[in-house]
């Protein structure tokens, strides 16, 4: 039994690829350990803020002297961080918008990527924090990115595995739903994609 939380980015709702092959990678943990959890966060409804002088204030203010403005501030970081400690995989949904993730997800990991908490330095450089979760990334493009002459304009995979590998999550495999949008690969791209998921 896992508990898995599961980020949405995708403003497409229903007719999202990403979102679609994120729930395809859920159902397939779920046959793998049978009564796992689910946890949605959809950052599309409910919206991370991009980061202001006032979260930044409330990140590197104490937490005994933090103001009731300081603890306002930093509620959207610390249920954030909290879900990702609570959970055992991580199954992240990331369409693909001019070469790059959605603005909803980097508003999204400016919160939870937070020194002293998600990360430490120290004098033998950066140690990421939340260690020992599995994580998913479900990428949709309407274009091929994972090959080609377009694969070095695709910055969702690399990005993604830095950003939370220097968190510490550095167990991640990607899945994707390519071709979206190009004739005679349109058809099967979902398919072809749920396809090629694999659970470990």
């Amino acid at each position: 039994m896992k508990k898995i939380l599961h980020i949405i980015s995708s403003p497409r709702g229903a007719a999202s690829f990403s979102i679609k092959l994120g729930n395809a990678i859920i159902e397939k943990i779920q046959a793998t350990y049978p009564g796992s959890t689910v946890k949605e966060s959809n950052l599309v409804e409910h919206q991370f803020p991009h980061l202001e002088e006032a979260h930044l204030n409330a990140f590197f203010t104490p937490a005994e002297n933090r103001t009731p403005e300081n603890l306002t501030a930093i509620k959207h970081s610390n249920d954030a961080i909290q879900d990702l400690k609570d959970a055992d995989i991580i199954v992240i949904g990331a369409p693909l918008y001019n070469f790059n993730i959605h603005s909803t997800l980097k508003a999204w990991i400016d919160h939870i990527a937070r020194a002293g908490i998600t990360f430490n330095y120290s004098e033998h450089g950066p140690e990421g924090l939340l260690k020992g979760k599995k994580v998913y990334v479900a990428i949709a493009s309407g274009g091929i990115y994972s090959e080609g002459p377009m694969q070095q304009m695709d910055f969702i995979s690399p990005y993604l595995k830095a950003v939370l590998g220097f968190l510490g999550m550095t167990d991640i495999s990607v899945f994707r739903v390519e071709g979206s949008s190009m004739p005679g690969m349109a058809e099967s791209a979902l398919e072809k994609g749920i396809n090629s998921i694999q659970i470990d």
